[in-house]
């Protein structure tokens, strides 16, 4: 079998890109923080291998995978998803996400070291700032915060990296995943929960335009880019689709059965909010893609995996 190496595999889009390259008959090689919690389970999954491993290790990874007694052959894809601190108000530590572009030169040379062929970058539509209409490839980028800028910085440096190494290289540009696995602190999972157990709830107004993707849709398209792509390019990876926010929460509301009103309004927007997020994917279509998961069909996923019931 043929390994692909994930970093960051313990998050919604890691943990099915898990299952998506496995069942396309890959041996997985994942990459996760030595003392983290989200593991739990992954050494159990056949074909699955893990190593512990901190940012700052991505330079020893080889020796470290010694100690480990963990052995990768035939290593071809490499997928970098992990990075420090994409949430809350350490997006504006620029220390911090500036250690995440050193980390992800460090994965260039991992990757190089394991005998990768291909290089995957996960990016952000956060490196476009705020934009009126869909985000594409060729979108003017003008991010406006500190991980934005950090994950723009990261994918040219990445591709550099690769030409120098002899790697091809894909950046995504990664809109709203949900799904199983996701972070509590999201705004779907916060929804989920609190509409789950009846709860008061507390939204903005959610009148934006939003582009959500089931996160084993976007983990096929990551694996569609990485056999597929053309180096140095630039894919989209969204549903291809926007609503008002307002709607994903009423479909919320109604799969879990939820029974009081949805509280719009009892918070203000955020600063710098992106009042419109919609993802061309005319590049993932001509390689194939296409999005199989409905919104309501993801959300009872989530439900069935995270709570063992389905309400709807």
């Amino acid at each position: 079998m043929k390994t692909a190496v994930i970093t960051g595999a313990t998050g919604a889009i890691g943990r099915a890109l898990i299952t998506v390259c496995i069942k396309a008959g890959y041996a997985v090689l994942t990459v996760v923080h030595r003392d983290s919690p989200r593991a739990f389970g992954l050494n159990k999954i056949e074909h699955c291998q893990v190593l512990r491993l901190d940012f700052s290790e991505y330079d020893n990874a080889t020796e470290e995978m010694k100690k480990q007694n963990i052995t990768a052959k035939g290593c071809e894809l490499f997928f970098h998803l992990a990075w420090v601190a994409p949430f809350g108000k350490d997006r504006e530590n620029l220390p911090l996400q500036l250690d995440n572009v050193k980390a992800s030169l460090a994965a260039v040379r991992f990757a190089k070291e394991l005998g990768c062929t291909t290089f995957v970058g996960a990016g952000s539509q956060a490196e476009y700032g705020r934009v009126g209409g869909k985000l594409s490839p060729d979108t003017p980028a003008f991010p406006e915060t500190g991980y934005g800028i950090a994950k723009l910085c990261a994918g040219q440096m990445t591709k550099l990296a690769c030409e120098q190494t002899g790697l091809k290289h894909i950046w995504t540009r990664i809109l709203s995943v949900y799904g199983p696995h996701d972070g509590k602190r999201s705004l779907i999972s916060v929804a989920i929960n609190d509409m789950m157990k009846n709860k008061d709830t507390s939204f903005s107004p959610c009148d934006q335009m939003w582009d959500y993707i089931y996160s084993v849709d976007a983990a096929r398209a990551l694996l569609l880019v990485a056999q597929k792509g053309e180096h140095g390019c630039v894919y989209v990876i969204g549903s291809g689709e926007a609503y008002p926010l307002k709607e994903y929460i009423q479909k919320i509301a109604a799969v879990t059965g939820y029974k009081k009103e949805i509280g719009f309004g009892k918070r203000p927007y955020n600063d710098k909010q992106v009042m419109y997020l919609q993802a061309d994917i005319t590049k993932l279509q001509e390689l194939g893609f296409k999005p199989h998961v409905s919104f309501e069909e993801g959300i009872r996923s989530i439900i069935e995996t995270e709570h063992g019931t389905n309400r709807d």
